[in-house]
C-alpha cells in the first residue's frame, strides 16, 4: 500500500513528506494507522549518520496508534486495539530465550538494519527498496508495518497520541531508575541532561521514593521542570562546579548520565558516593571514549551501560501507563503537539531545547 513518509534524502538532511510503498503484510506482522509519533535523539543521531544507515530513509520509533490488519499467525492484537511500537529483539539468542531482550545479540540488527531479518524491504520508493523497518517500525508515516512481538496493546481510555514516547524515551529513563539501578527508597540520585530520558528517570525517582533527587541541566526551563516533577535540586553546570556541590550533600547513591557526552559521564562517575553505581544512557557517536580515575572505580563504584531502560515493552509499557493513570508520569508536561507536515520545526525546536519531548500527529 501507499502511505505519506518523512523521508530524509541524504546525511542531515531535511525531513521530506513524500509518498513510500509499504511491502505486504507477512504473517508475523502487523498494519498500525500511526496516531501519534515522538521525535527522539536517536532519529537525529542516525538523520546525521552518527550510527551506520543508508539513505533515503524512514526513521521514526516512537509510534503508537490503531491497528489496522494482522498477519495470520498473530494472536494478541486484532484490528482497533490501540498500540504503542517499541524496539525489537531476536527472541532467538541466549539473552531473549533468558527473557533479556536488551542484551540481544542481534540488538543493533534487529532495530537499524533497514530491513527485515531476511534482508528484504519494508518501504519503497520511486520503486526502489529504500531503508526502513527502523527499530521494526519507520513510524515517521501515516501507516508502519511492526511485529507482534514489539507491538504493545494499551489501555483503550488514555491519549494514545501522548503515550508514543513510551516505547522509547520514557521507556528508557524510568526503565534505568525502575529496572536497573532500582534505588530504594530515601536513596540519592543525580540526573545528568534533563530531556525526555532524563526528565522520565527524575519522575520514576520520585516514584519509588528517592528522597534527593539532583538535576543536572544548563537550560532553565527544563531545570524549573526538573523541579515541578520531583527534583530537590536544580544545578546549572555552566554556573556551579557540579561533581564539588554534590559532595557537599554527601555524594550521590546512584547517577544516570543521559547527554552522551564523555566529560558528563565522568561527572556522573566522580559524583557518586562509595560504594555507587551510574548508569549511561546517553547515546554518543560510535567510537566515543572517556577517561576516568581507574582508583575512582577500584574503590567501590559501578559503570553500566542502559539500552531502552533495560525493558521488555511487553511488560513495562503496561506499568508506564499505570503510573500515567496515577498521575506519577505526568507526560503532558513534558510532551509538546505538532502536526506531522511540521516535523521540522518539531525536530528544530527539539534540537535548539525549545520544547522536551516533541510528538507529531496525524
Amino acid at each position: 500500500m501507499k502511505t505519506k513518509a518523512a523521508l530524509v534524502s541524504e546525511k542531515s538532511g531535511k525531513f521530506e513528506i513524500s509518498e513510500v510503498d509499504l511491502a505486504e503484510l507477512r504473517d508475523d506482522e502487523v498494519l498500525v494507522r500511526v496516531v501519534g509519533v515522538g521525535v527522539c535523539h536517536t532519529d537525529l543521531v542516525c538523520r546525521d549518520e552518527l550510527y551506520p544507515v543508508r539513505f533515503p530513509a524512514v526513521f521514526g520509533h516512537e509510534g503508537s496508534g490503531v491497528v489496522e490488519k494482522v498477519g495470520a499467525r498473530v494472536t494478541t492484537l486484532r484490528p482497533g486495539d490501540p498500540v504503542v511500537m517499541s524496539y525489537r529483539a531476536c527472541g532467538q539468542c541466549r539473552a531473549c530465550r533468558n527473557g533479556d531482550m536488551c542484551h540481544c545479540a542481534a540488538i543493533f540488527e534487529s532495530n537499524f538494519g533497514g530491513g527485515r531479518a531476511d534482508g528484504t524491504a519494508t518501504i519503497s520508493h520511486e520503486g526502489a527498496p529504500i531503508f526502513g523497518n527502523f527499530f521494526n517500525q519507520s513510524s515517521f508515516a501515516a501507516f508502519a508495518l511492526a511485529n507482534e512481538a514489539n507491538t504493545v496493546k494499551v489501555p483503550a481510555d488514555l491519549p494514545l497520541a501522548l503515550l508514543a514516547p513510551l516505547g522509547c524515551g520514557i521507556q528508557t529513563g524510568a526503565g534505568a531508575v525502575i529496572n536497573v539501578l532500582r534505588p530504594p527508597a530515601g536513596s540519592s540520585i543525580a540526573v545528568f541532561g534533563c530531556g525526555a530520558v532524563g526528565l522520565a528517570a527524575i519522575m520514576a525517582a520520585a516514584a519509588v521514593g528517592c528522597t534527593s533527587i539532583v538535576a543536572i541541566e544548563p537550560h532553565q526551563a527544563r531545570r524549573d521542570l526538573a523541579m515541578e516533577l520531583g527534583a530537590t535540586l536544580a544545578l546549572d553546570p555552566g554556573r556551579v562546579e557540579v561533581v564539588a556541590e554534590i559532595h557537599k550533600l554527601g555524594g550521590m547513591d546512584y547517577s544516570l548520565e543521559c547527554t552522551g557526552l564523555p566529560a558528563v559521564f565522568r561527572q556522573a562517575v566522580d559524583c557518586l558516593t562509595v560504594p555507587g553505581f551510574c548508569a549511561v544512557a546517553g547515546a554518543a557517536p560510535l567510537g566515543t571514549e572517556v577517561t576516568l580515575d581507574m582508583n575512582s572505580i577500584m574503590f567501590g563504584r559501578t559503570v553500566m551501560g542502559i539500552v531502552e531502560g533495560g525493558a521488555v515493552p511487553k511488560n513495562f509499557i503496561p506499568k508506564l501507563t499505570e503510573l500515567y493513570r496515577q498521575g506519577r508520569l505526568p507526560l503532558e508536561k513534558i510532551v509538546r503537539f505538532y502536526a506531522f507536515d511540521d516535523i521540522n520545526q518539531a525536530v528544530s525546536d527539539a534540537e535548539t531545547g525549545k520544547v522536551v519531548k516533541a510528538v507529531l500527529t496525524f
